[in-house]
């Protein structure tokens, strides 16, 4: 079964998130911010990530550079924000996101987007 982190500062967006790909078969950790969520995988990396860009101690950008750094198994990342500016998008992917999402996330788009990153788009 696939694994999925989702870091987010929002209890609402994490249970919002967690049911969404819960009902799709995944397996679902959450974290609160990016220091928690790199502690976590470092434990044991995940199959993809779901990540809010506006948290406390550590953001979703420097979660993702933090996370590229390390010597482990390389996973994508969906970066979703309130962030709608372009350069907010550029910043994603130049910090280490694979697909980026506007708050809020539809049901089908967060799936899809989930579905190819982790090379499931057909099925």
């Amino acid at each position: 079964m696939r694994r999925i982190l989702i870091v987010d500062d929002a209890a609402t967006v994490r249970m919002y998130h967690r049911g969404i790909l819960e009902s799709a078969g995944y397996l679902v950790e959450e974290a609160w911010n990016g220091i928690e969520a790199l502690e976590k995988a470092l434990e044991a990396p995940f199959d993809l990530y779901i990540v809010d860009i506006n948290m406390p101690k550590l953001d979703g950008y420097g979660f993702l550079r933090e996370l590229r750094q390390q010597q482990i198994a390389q996973q994508p990342a969906v970066m979703v924000s309130t962030e709608a500016a372009a350069g907010d998008e550029r910043m994603a992917y130049q910090s280490g996101a694979n697909s980026y999402l506007v708050k809020p996330v539809v049901q089908s788009q967060l799936l899809s987007h989930v579905r190819l990153l982790l090379g499931e788009a057909n099925q």
